[in-house]
């Protein structure tokens, strides 16, 4: 108990520096990069080689994929925007914890 009270700014400064490199790497980790990933071009072809197969003809199983399809697309959606709320989070700590730290203390 000492050590984190003798050591407080120090590891307040750390702690801080941790949060706000934790903050940037998520965001840049989860922006999405220009243009296609080779995933993508391999799934646009496979439905592409889907859809000639099947032909023309509208069934039953392809409206249950267009609602799985919305369904996955929502997903994706909420999943961003906790990833983004994480992101402000975590920089926010961040720069609580830097700025505690560098306030002038009351002795």
């Amino acid at each position: 108990m000492d050590f984190f009270l003798k050591h407080k700014t120090v590891l307040l400064r750390s702690l801080g520096a941790v949060m706000l490199l934790v903050g940037f790497g998520v965001h840049f980790w989860v922006t999405p990069k220009e243009g296609l990933s080779a995933n993508q071009k391999a799934a646009a072809n496979v439905a592409r080689m889907e859809a000639k197969v099947r032909g023309g003809g509208s069934s039953s199983s392809e409206s249950q994929k267009k609602d799985d399809s919305k369904f996955l697309d929502e997903l994706k959606n909420t999943q961003e925007k906790q990833m983004q709320y994480l992101t402000i989070i975590a920089m926010i700590v961040g720069v609580g914890f830097l700025g505690y730290s560098f306030m002038p203390k009351k002795d």
